[in-house]
């Protein structure tokens, strides 16, 4: 795996300007701000993945969140959905911090990368089916560079499943015929490559704030994840 070709990628992803709605959506956002954030220089561009360019776990969600991703440049950054998922990264000892604020904090992932099968911010938290294709060549591409580190897929929602079941397809790795449904504690090897997918409700507000998702049902299906992807993975955690 090259890292610099990882490097690269994620710079061409930040200048995609493929979905006229995204471009304009996430363009306006940062142009309009909220009262709460102002003072803020919004990032308002496609949001790159982030985390261990060695990664064992990919952790794969919707789409940035318009005052999160679209804000700060980061993934799952600058929101409740981002507290609760850093916050159990930290708890299962692959992130280095329980926060994520935004570059230059000092947040370090180990063996983990997130990413999105839609870089850029919907309405609504919407995207469409076709801007999920249209976005699928950036996610088939990373799958090949991160490939052979790989081995274990955690993916939240049931939108991010079907996309990674599609780009697995097209990037060669097709996954169990019919294609698996998803679920909560869904749990899916694909066929040839070791790998393994996990399914967990998205930790957005509507899952949290209702107990569908909690954090104990979070931190099992890391726990798994963690188990699945080897001693290597142990490896990677600090002490």
């Amino acid at each position: 795996m090259s890292t610099t070709s990882l490097v690269q990628l994620q710079h061409q992803i930040t200048r995609c300007a493929l979905c006229p709605r995204l471009v304009a959506h996430r363009e306006q956002v940062a142009r309009e701000k909220v009262k709460r954030y102002r003072d803020w220089e919004y990032w308002g561009r496609p949001v790159p993945s982030f985390g261990d360019p060695r990664a064992r776990l990919l952790i794969i969600g919707l789409a940035p969140a318009a005052h999160g991703g679209n804000r700060t440049g980061r993934m799952f950054t600058g929101d409740r959905s981002g507290d609760w998922l850093y916050a159990a990264l930290h708890r299962a000892g692959l992130a280095s911090q329980p926060t994520s604020t935004g570059p230059g904090d000092g947040l370090t992932l180990h063996g983990v990368r997130i990413t999105a099968p839609v870089h850029c911010a919907p309405p609504a938290n919407r995207p469409t089916t076709q801007e999920r294709d249209t976005c699928r060549p950036w996610l088939e591409r990373e799958l090949s560079l991160l490939a052979p580190t790989l081995r274990v897929f955690v993916v939240l929602g049931a939108f991010g499943w079907s996309a990674l079941w599609s780009a697995l397809a097209a990037a060669g790795h097709p996954g169990p015929v019919p294609r698996p449904a998803f679920g909560h504690g869904a749990e899916v090897a694909v066929p040839g490559r070791g790998w393994h997918v996990l399914g967990c409700y998205h930790v957005s507000q509507q899952n949290t704030f209702t107990g569908k998702l909690t954090e104990s049902m979070l931190d099992a299906v890391l726990a798994r994840a963690v188990a699945l992807a080897g001693p290597e993975l142990r490896a990677a955690r600090p002490a």
